[in-house]
């Protein structure tokens, strides 16, 4: 048993559609949120950027004792595993896109799998490289949706919302050209409106949230650790964010249908 929280981070707000998992999942495990405000959006940064504030994120997560770290984000999963592995110092570190490829490869019966990402993480070709290992036939339609964050960042979150609807009409354009009956939201903000872009798509294409596959391969790392938490327990939660506090916890509320509180902003730059 290690009843040590597990840390979690994202660019924002998106992570929370993997808390709301772990909640679910395992209520009894305690865990620490850091959400990147200041520095959001992080899909128009390049490689080296993403290495550098993903190196924070990890050293932020490991002065507060974790266990293990979700990169609860697509783009620092596609962009810098490598550097936030040696910044974890041994800690597991569990990264979306593979969880996601795993959960995507049964659902499709057509082979034809579309990817919603960031412009980072269309450009690094991770999810193609993660989804070809298990298909070698597949063909994946990536698209790069740099207007989501932004709008889900803002509030934008309603179904019916126009700037909204229009991005989600611009994105699924190209899923329903190449005919994809399976598409990954691959980055963590998306199933946050995950109305809009159904409704913007074929009936019946199946999604898959990267951030909800996630928690399942890092609740098997802990078990084969035996690094689960104790399951008599509730767990503890904790939020931090860089930036825009306030508007953090209202929108994170509204979103996991649990109040957010007690966010604590810090300065991701001096970790």
């Amino acid at each position: 048993m290690d009843t040590r929280p597990i840390g979690i981070f994202d660019s924002g707000l998106g992570g929370l559609t993997a808390v709301g998992a772990l909640v679910q999942a395992a209520p009894w495990e305690s865990f620490v949120y850091f959400g990147d405000t200041a520095n959001a959006p992080y899909g128009d940064k390049t490689r080296s950027e993403l290495a550098e504030l993903s190196g924070h994120n990890i050293r932020f997560l490991r002065s507060r004792h974790v266990k293990a770290v979700l990169v609860a984000c697509n783009t620092s999963t596609a962009n810098a595993m490598d550097a936030m592995t040696g910044e974890a110092r041994g800690l597991p570190v569990v990264g979306v896109i593979r969880a996601a490829a795993q959960a995507a490869a049964p659902l499709t019966k057509t082979g034809r799998i579309a990817v919603l990402a960031t412009a980072a993480t269309v450009r690094s070709g991770a999810y193609e490289r993660a989804i070809h290992a298990l298909l070698p036939e597949a063909e994946v339609t990536a698209v790069a949706c740099p207007r989501l964050v932004p709008l889900i960042e803002g509030g934008h979150t309603d179904p019916a919302d126009p700037a909204l609807r229009s991005a989600a009409e611009e994105y699924a354009a190209p899923v329903r050209a190449n005919r994809a009956d399976t598409v990954i939201l691959g980055c963590t903000h998306y199933p946050i409106v995950r109305g809009a872009i159904e409704a913007a798509l074929e009936p019946g294409t199946a999604l898959v949230d990267s951030g909800a596959a996630s928690v399942g391969t890092l609740l098997a790392a802990l078990e084969a650790r035996d690094a689960m938490g104790d399951r008599k327990s509730a767990g503890t939660r904790q939020f931090f964010c860089s930036a825009r506090r306030e508007a953090f916890a209202r929108h994170g509320t509204a979103f996991l249908g649990w109040p957010v509180e007690n966010v604590t902003e810090i300065d991701i730059r001096k970790y």
